[in-house]
């Protein structure tokens, strides 16, 4: 049974949120505060997915998303009021996996949990290597010449794709669609923005992504 972290500050949205999501079979924990969440992040185990209000006492969400990405990839959904652009591109920086703005529908969030605990789950149990690029997908770690990187779970999700399909041209349209999930509305500059840092972190081997003029991007292992 997967294990589902709700944290609002609103005992009426944990409620609704969590009742749904008990119907598709979930374990639902709640925390009424930023710092709550936290506490039961660092002293539970297994929690699967986390599902984390913006605007929430003592820490709000971003914050809880920051600390618990300095020592884990666990998919974070963020709710949020607000739809800016902005917030969101903030958000994603920091690690966020998919966001979703206040109203929603509660099957639209039953629908994204499954999705994105699809997307992670899907991963095999192999290891990819690519002239001084290595990739374990199981592990969710990426080693460029022996050395660690510290991807964000979107950077990684996205490098991926792009192994995948190596060789392909991919539009920018098709990269939003795949990693960021068919719902997402976002802006194509979102992929611009994780493309040119993933490269950055890539160092050296950022130069197997290429830009496909007028089109998008194409992973290519330069010999």
């Amino acid at each position: 049974m997967k294990r589902i972290l709700i944290a609002d500050d609103e005992e009426r949205m944990r409620k609704l949120v969590g009742d749904f999501l008990k119907r598709e079979g979930f374990q639902i924990i709640e925390a009424s505060n930023g710092k709550e969440a936290l506490e039961i992040f660092r002293e539970e185990s297994g929690i699967d997915l986390l599902i984390l209000d913006v605007m929430m006492p003592e820490y709000d969400g971003w914050t809880v998303c920051r600390e618990i990405r300095k020592y884990s990839l666990v998919p974070v959904i963020m709710l949020t009021a607000r739809s800016e652009e902005s917030d969101e591109l903030f958000g994603f920086e920091l690690g966020v996996d998919e966001y979703i703005s206040k109203p929603f529908s509660p099957q639209v969030l039953v629908a994204r949990v499954n999705a994105l605990l699809r997307r992670i789950g899907k991963n095999s149990h192999t290891v990819k290597a690519f002239n001084g690029l290595e990739i374990d997908e199981n592990s969710r770690y990426v080693l460029v010449d022996g050395i660690k990187l510290n991807l964000t779970p979107k950077e990684f999700e996205l490098l991926i794709y792009l192994t995948e399909n190596e060789g392909r041209a991919l539009s920018r349209d098709q990269i939003l669609n795949a990693v960021w999930d068919f719902n997402y509305y976002g802006d194509v500059r979102t992929v611009d923005t994780h493309i040119k840092k993933l490269r950055l972190k890539l160092g050296s081997k950022g130069e197997y992504i290429q830009t496909v003029r007028g089109l998008g991007y194409r992973f290519e292992v330069i010999k």
